[in-house]
């Protein structure tokens, strides 16, 4: 039930009783204000409710003037006019800005150069240099030396892939070095990871010099900075990437990679012997990290130059947080004097393709909302990976999607400055109407 009544009667209500307070009562309903022609309102409170009044009515006449409707010649200087008591900004205070570089980052990363040149006594038409930072990722009081880059990857057989990757290589999946050419040509890559699956003893069990052969095709087909990865088998991985880097001595390869799980002492060998650099790989741990180089560095003797970390990439969804604090703890651990983690770093981005939201049709759960197209989602997944670990301190970036990698290049190389943008003005953002 509810009642009608006027303010001035709520007293009345409780005439006779001793209230201090009202509990769990609700008051609901409308305020009218009646006024007559005597001005019989308060005139402070008129005041309030007409300066309210003036702003609501200005606001709408410029939302009136966007929209077209001629207001101006309508009302004229009425308005132009500004509500009483509220100035119209023309200028920002003056003040000065300054920034300081952070006094604890003292030490820089590390630069690593990926590819030879004839120059340099390989058969690379550039070669990527990565590292060198001084901060974190696009700190303007330290501008980054050298911009991210990708390497797409291929491999050395075809396998299953998402439908929005696979619709891209159908026509080179046969062949590794068509592959590499396309990724490089077509999608701009900056340089080419082969994956050499096919040794996997589980899988076809390829020997150790054919799996050379194909990197061989792979190096005489483009002429990008290439990485070389085994197949993930920690018994045949040594000496697949033992063989491959015999094949492109010279040329200053990534070799993907060592690790604790593995005689990694082997692989580290052969990155000496013949001129490369060893992919430090862990699994998201910050001090098997630092082990993994340190025994790299002292135990096998493998230079400060020839190093590149890999503390692995959990997609966006599957533990992309932790990845992301894993990588930024490495680089401020670096910056700040760990001379064991000051080195770039790599991420495998493609990773973000196992996360079954890139690639599924729809959500298995029959309540779950409508995820939309997976032509669309699966790149974005990736996109968001990637860019989330730039940000953290990651320097390269193998994937997959040339759309992700069209997207994640701009994003990244806009914020390097290694893009020309048309200037925008935007002195008169004080003044503009909205």
């Amino acid at each position: 039930m509810s009642k009608k009544i006027k303010l001035s009667e709520l007293g009345s209500l409780f005439n006779g009783m001793d209230v201090e307070a009202l509990e769990g009562v609700t008051i609901e309903g409308d305020i009218e204000l009646e006024m007559d022609a005597s001005g019989g309102l308060n005139p402070q409170l008129a005041y309030m409710l007409g300066h309210e009044t003036a702003q609501i009515a200005q606001h709408l006449i410029n939302i009136s003037r966007l929209m077209g409707y001629p207001v101006d010649q309508l009302f004229g200087s009425m308005a132009q006019a500004t509500v009483p008591g509220v100035a119209k900004p023309h200028e920002l205070l003056r003040s000065k800005f300054e920034v300081a570089r952070m006094d604890e980052w003292k030490n820089p990363i590390q630069e690593v150069v990926l590819g030879a040149t004839s120059a340099d006594g390989g058969s690379r038409g550039r070669t990527i240099t990565l590292g060198g930072e001084n901060a974190l990722p696009y700190y303007f009081d330290s501008p980054m030396p050298h911009r991210n880059y990708v390497t797409m990857d291929i491999f050395d057989m075809p396998i299953g892939m998402a439908k929005a990757v696979k619709v891209n290589y159908e026509d080179v999946i046969e062949s590794p070095a068509e592959w590499a050419k396309k990724v490089v040509k077509d999608f701009n890559a900056d340089m080419v990871t082969i994956h050499l699956i096919s040794t996997d003893p589980n899988i076809k069990d390829t020997s150790a010099k054919e799996a050379a052969e194909t990197v061989a095709d792979v190096l005489q087909a483009v002429d990008v900075p290439i990485v070389i990865g085994g197949s993930g088998n920690p018994d045949k991985d040594p000496e697949v990437l033992e063989k491959a880097a015999e094949v492109a001595e010279g040329e200053r390869v990534l070799l993907a990679s060592a690790s604790l799980n593995l005689d990694y002492e082997r692989i580290a060998k052969a990155a000496n012997q013949y001129g490369h650099v060893v992919l430090s790989w862990t699994q998201l741990e910050i001090n098997a990290q630092k082990e993994l180089n340190r025994k790299l560095m002292k135990q096998c003797g493998v230079k400060r130059e020839d190093i590149i970390m890999d503390p692995t990439t959990a997609a966006l969804g599957y533990g992309l947080d932790y990845a992301y604090t894993n990588m930024e703890r490495i680089r401020l651990a670096g910056l700040n004097g760990d001379d064991e983690l000051a080195f770039p770093m790599s991420s495998g981005t493609t990773n973000a393709w196992g996360a079954r939201e890139s690639w599924m049709v729809k959500s298995p759960l029959k309540e779950d909302s409508n995820w939309g197209p997976r032509e669309y989602r699966g790149p974005i997944w990736e996109i968001v990976t990637g860019l989330a670990l730039a940000l953290a301190g990651n320097d390269l970036f193998m994937m997959m999607h040339p759309g992700a990698v069209a997207v994640l290049k701009e994003i990244t190389q806009s914020l390097h400055g290694s893009l020309e943008r048309d200037t925008v003005d935007i002195s008169n953002w004080v003044t503009a109407e909205v």
